[in-house]
């Protein structure tokens, strides 16, 4: 049989691209390879990271992101763990360090809390932490000198994590100073470059009201790494509050994930792609299966390779 009499439909499937889920995109197959990686959040877990390690190397993926509970676990024992990543075949893609809160009264606390996860990060073999925030106010929007605050104690923060050897990410949030465009906005152009760089979570900052893929044309220059989720609007649960939502697997909510694709393809993106899902949205499913649906998506919709 020639190339030439095989459908489309069949060649995708000799080619191994082609699954239950759909076609992918057009557009993506005749793009490049892609530069960047993709990693597995093991916030699905639940705190259970020995599974977590063992169900994101058995999706074929080569990166993982932790969270600080496996510090408190493992920080006299970094051997162990550093033993239990070399053995799946991952890579410590992220460490979540948690949050730089600007109430003043926990500066001194935050700041050693990090150089400590900057510390255990890198015996991890790892080379970036994570920050987020809780400091939004709860009745109002946050002013421009809280935003600038915290922009200030993140480069603080950055600083003592380069002295250690370890980049410093800001990770826009919901519900955290961070949750609009524009608040992001502020926070990256009061921080410096050279100790805080950008994790752009896709989802968080889609119901913020943002365009991810403009975001990542936009910050190109200091995006390190990325969240990669879907959202559904309203929250299934929830379907009388029209501003609702629920972060679901990838193609399973309300995002235009090949056009953000396809955005990386053009920016030349080279960092980690972080599947990330914070909770079970289905009862019946498993993390696992959970995080396999948004493996065969990206396979299916965007080319990915594993």
């Amino acid at each position: 049989m020639t190339l030439q009499s095989i459908s489309r439909r069949n060649f995708l499937k000799q080619a191994g691209l082609y699954t239950a889920v759909g076609a992918i995109s057009p557009s993506l197959l005749a793009a490049p390879k892609p530069l960047y990686s993709f990693a597995c959040s093991a916030i699905t877990w639940n705190g259970n990271d020995k599974q977590a390690i063992q169900d994101i190397s058995s999706l074929g993926l080569t990166g993982i992101q932790i969270r600080a509970n496996s510090y408190k676990e493992y920080k006299d024992k970094v051997d162990e763990l550093k033993a239990l990543l070399t053995q799946h075949k991952l890579q410590l893609a992220m460490f979540s360090s948690g949050n730089v809160d600007i109430d003043p009264a926990v500066e001194k606390s935050q700041l050693e809390m990090h150089v400590n996860h900057a510390r255990f990060v890198k015996a991890l073999g790892g080379h970036a932490i994570q920050l987020t925030n809780s400091s939004r106010p709860k009745d109002r929007q946050p002013t421009t000198e809280q935003l600038k605050r915290y922009a200030q104690l993140l480069n603080e923060v950055g600083k003592r994590a380069a002295d250690e050897g370890i980049q410093a990410v800001y990770h826009n949030h919901m519900h955290q100073l961070g949750e609009t465009p524009q608040e992001v906005d502020i926070i990256l152009q009061n921080t410096n470059p050279k100790y805080i760089k950008f994790l752009l979570d896709i989802a968080h900052y889609w119901q913020g009201g943002g365009d991810p893929a403009k975001a990542a044309r936009d910050y190109k220059s200091i995006l390190h790494t990325l969240h990669i989720k879907d959202v559904k609007r309203p929250n299934p649960n929830h379907t009388d509050d029209p501003k609702s939502y629920q972060f679901v697997e990838l193609g399973q909510g309300n995002m235009d994930l090949p056009a953000f694709f396809s955005t990386l393809n053009d920016i030349k993106f080279k960092g980690w792609a972080v599947i990330e899902l914070d909770s079970v949205p289905d009862p019946s499913r498993t993390a696992l299966q959970c995080n396999k649906i948004s493996k065969e998506y990206l396979q299916s919709k965007v080319g990915a390779q594993f």
